[in-house]
């Protein structure tokens, strides 16, 4: 296997049309409440997991839930998973911070994602 080594599905992102419903859902699931709790945004850490509710997901073309792989090299995963016949879906972006992410699509059309921290 060539280019970088991912680290592992760390995210998983959850459209959401009603955001204090689904802090509700998913705080009853986890036995917890969010860790981070905004208007744009509610994340929460479950077992080495983060799991984030996105409102409005789906204006941005979220159909489903995304798992988001870190890894340590967007750009050199993107250029590997595209050789590899995925399609790039939303190209490398920063998000805040120095967070970048895209996503790809497989073969199959599922829409996976990837994240890389500064």
């Amino acid at each position: 296997m060539t280019g970088s080594s991912t680290q592992g599905c760390k995210t998983l992102l959850h459209p959401v049309s009603d955001l204090a419903a689904a802090k509700k859902v998913y705080s009853a699931l986890l036995g917890m409440p969010p860790q981070f709790d905004d208007s744009y945004y509610v994340g929460f850490e479950a077992a080495g997991q983060h799991i984030g509710l996105v409102p409005a997901g789906g204006a941005q073309g979220m159909t489903s839930p995304v798992a988001y792989w870190h890894v340590p090299d967007i750009e050199a995963k993107l250029a590997e998973v595209t050789a590899a016949g995925a399609t790039v879906k939303e190209p490398a972006h920063d998000v805040g911070g120095g967070r970048l992410v895209a996503t790809f699509t497989d073969l199959d059309g599922n829409v996976l994602g990837l994240l890389q921290d500064r």
